[in-house]
């Protein structure tokens, strides 16, 4: 008998609390006398404060204190104590610490009172003076002074001379592509709750993609011993990965609940989301040389992204073009430029999102010159190899993505010429692109628990932001030791649980998942020997490996079986309590590991008005396993509704003459509604992958929005005849 747990289209076991309200998120954890802060933010982007008055502020009655550099003495000095898992090379941005303003937006005071709404009233009446001084937040002003920083991500090595190649190449794109600053803006806002125990330990509810990323950081920059700060972060409203690092809230209410000894709740306003990381503005300039049969002879591509000036933060934006077509003249360029602006932070495919939509588009005006379909063009540069270190796939089905693909959407019928399709007065445009992403594994340790009376609790610290990983943790937990998913519990979101890497990567499944498969499987064998043990047993004499779970029994080959509870009262046994720690296989290293996609789009452009409908998207997605065909479908389908906002909707807008995002609210961010997201189906194309790790799955949370900025850019050109190399594409870029 065997379980089909995995793999099944399953509904989240965490659904009912979240739809009913049950669950709760870190700024609604009520506790007696819990008081509130709100952060004053900079008013100028670079200088230093002159004079601070807050007395106005604490005349007001309700008010508890006001927290400013100039009283918040005892801060630790070294770097290493504000640095996170996570954080670039640098020295990372300390609140509060001194009168140095180095970006619009900046904290520079907290207000704590008795309610939210008097905190806030109380923070308006803080009067802060400043030294301005010159700040630069222009990326194409600052192009020219970008670096190679000394701790950069390693570039693929050049191959051949790409130079000489392109000179010599019949047919040749010369492009630069801009792509702008975006702000993440889940629906939950960044909030912490800090809970002051009896005993002065604290338990910290914040939104947070790693409780013990923040666990750490926390004791380190107060100085508390691990056992007295507990971080807890048990459903998360959307991050994509503004939560990796820990963000100045939680630090602000630590410290004010540490110095006045009360319970703290600090809440980030939709404003202040727009004043910490964001995904850098990028330029690039992609020149791709071929042969007439449209073969690549020569690949460069050279990229200039923005980072703060006090970290190096660094994609990998420039990596993808060397992978993911043949080509033996390759050479690349990642420089940096520091401007006065937060540190830049991963979002959602760090560095692909950007990388890939320049490739991809430049690939379209490839295929435009040379007169091939677009489809064709990349089959003929189809890689066999990742390229960048000479080694096979562990696996690809990218051919397959594009057939299966393009059959359902039709794309047979397309006819190449732009403006050639219409319905009404409406251009119609058809285009696409390939997408690629990391199949990653950190290591991961997870706990598992049988009672007696039949249920299980699984556990691990990670997080679920969003992509359903309590029900994959209870889906693999439930195959691996055949019980109904009913009886099994998924707890995770707790510094206190066992030890996992911070949710992001599109690595939990792969990581998280492989260590409760393990754990499960160690209980699994302690239940089987106590089977086999059990006088008068009916799996006496029974392989240890032909023993089945399945039903809440242990069921031999021949029929026999018993149950799971009669097995542990029988035994004595109260609990069976395993912990497995999941590390990558060395095997992987022999291999390149990615997911693969193909995305079909197609647009309508109203010729009179030059806005933009995506109509349709169909994406086929290679990514090993699917665990849950569900949870996943939703996962990227919501990745390409992020694409259709990175390509027509998204951009940060800095004012460079005061330094400061503009579009600082969901008003002026302009973010997908129901009204601009239309069909989308999504196709997984079955692949098997034995090397990736023991689930055989790649992760999907990221692979989803990889490549569909550029097929909805292409279809725009092919609609249009106009070719927009800026996101977003905007009605004024039309007209």
């Amino acid at each position: 008998m065997t379980t089909t747990h995995i793999g099944q289209p399953v509904s989240r076991v965490d659904g009912r609390a979240k739809v009913t309200g049950d669950a709760r998120y870190a700024a609604e954890f009520n506790v007696p006398g819990l008081v509130y802060g709100h952060v004053v933010s900079s008013d100028v982007a670079r200088g230093t404060i002159t004079g601070i008055d807050v007395s106005a502020a604490l005349s007001v009655p309700g008010v508890l204190e006001v927290f400013t550099h100039e009283n918040t003495p005892g801060l630790p000095w070294f770097d290493r104590s504000y640095r996170d898992e996570v954080a670039p090379v640098g020295s990372p941005f300390r609140p509060l610490y001194d009168d140095e303003i180095e970006f619009s937006g900046q904290p520079i005071a907290l207000v704590v009172a008795e309610s939210f709404e008097l905190a806030r009233h109380a923070a308006a009446l803080v009067r802060v003076k400043y030294a301005r001084l010159p700040h630069r937040t222009d990326l194409e002003l600052e192009r020219r002074a970008a670096y190679q920083p000394e701790h950069r991500m390693p570039l693929p090595a050049p191959r051949g001379d790409a130079e000489a190649a392109f000179a010599a190449a019949p047919v040749r794109v010369d492009a630069e592509y801009r792509v702008p600053a975006e702000h993440h803006n889940p629906m939950e806002s960044f909030g912490a709750t800090v809970v002051r125990e009896d005993d002065g330990t604290l338990t910290v509810y914040d939104k947070t993609q790693g409780v013990q990323n923040v666990h750490g950081y926390l004791c380190r920059v107060f100085g508390y011993a691990p056992e007295d700060l507990r971080v807890v972060s048990p459903f998360v409203g959307g991050a994509f990965g503004a939560g990796l690092r820990p963000q100045y809230h939680v630090f602000l209410a630590v410290l004010a609940a540490r110095a006045l000894e009360r319970s703290v709740r600090v809440s980030m306003t939709r404003q202040q989301m727009f004043t910490f990381g964001h995904r850098p503005a990028t330029w690039q300039r992609l020149r791709l040389g071929a042969s007439a049969d449209g073969r690549l002879q020569a690949l460069l591509h050279e990229a200039v992204a923005e980072t703060s000036r006090f970290e190096d933060f660094t994609e990998a934006v420039v990596h993808w073009s060397g992978m993911h077509y043949r080509c033996d003249h390759v050479a690349f360029d990642h420089r940096l430029a520091q401007l006065d602006v937060y540190t830049p932070m991963d979002m959602r495919a760090p560095g692909a999102s950007w990388g890939v939509y320049a490739l991809e588009c430049a690939m379209d005006e490839l295929a435009v010159q040379t007169g091939l379909d677009p489809v064709e063009l990349r089959l003929r540069n189809y890689a066999e190899r990742d390229q960048n270190v000479d080694k096979p796939f562990s696996s690809k089905e990218l051919r397959a993505c594009y057939r299966q693909a393009a059959e359902r959407f039709g794309w047979a019928r397309r006819d190449p010429r732009p403006r050639s399709m219409r319905a009404g007065d409406a251009l119609i445009g058809w285009g696409m692109a390939g997408g690629v992403w990391e199949a990653m594994q950190e290591t991961a340790t997870a706990r598992a628990m049988l009672m007696a009376d039949g249920s299980l609790t699984v556990s691990s610290a990670t997080a679920d932001i969003g992509t359903g990983t309590y029900t994959i943790m209870a889906q693999i937990a439930t195959e691996t030791l055949g019980l109904p998913i009913e009886r099994v519990t998924a707890q995770l979101g707790d510094s206190t649980l066992s030890a996992a890497p911070i949710e992001g990567g599109s690595w939990t499944a792969a990581s998280v998942g492989t260590a409760v498969k393990d754990a499960c499987t160690r209980v699994r064998a302690r239940l089987v020997d106590l089977a086999r043990r059990l006088d008068g047993s009916p799996l006496a004499g029974a392989r240890p490996d032909d023993v089945m779970l399945a039903d809440g029994h242990l069921h031999a080959g021949d029929g026999r079986s018993v149950a799971i509870t009669d097995v542990m009262r029988r035994s004595g046994v109260g609990t069976i309590d395993e912990e497995a720690t999941a590390n990558p296989s060395r095997t992987r290293d022999a291999y390149g590991l990615y997911s693969h996609s193909a995305i079909f789009a197609e647009v309508q452009v109203d010729e009179a008005l030059g806005t933009v409908q995506v109509t349709r998207v169909v994406s086929a997605v290679a990514g090993g396993r699917i665990l849950n065909p569900k949870t996943a479908g939703s996962q990227v389908m919501g990745s390409i509704v992020g694409g259709i906002g990175m390509a027509l909707h998204e951009e940060s807008v800095l004012d460079h003459a005061v330094g400061r995002f503009m579009t600082h609210n969901l008003a002026d961010y302009h973010i997908p509604v129901h009204a601009d997201v239309h069909d989308i189906e999504v196709i997984f194309v079955d692949e098997r992958d034995d090397v990736v790790n023991p689930l055989g799955a790649k992760g999907l949370g990221e692979i989803g929005i990889v490549g569909v900025a550029a097929a909805i850019a292409n279809a725009v050109y092919h609609a249009t005849g106009r070719r927009v190399r800026e996101l977003p594409i905007t009605l004024d870029k039309l007209l």
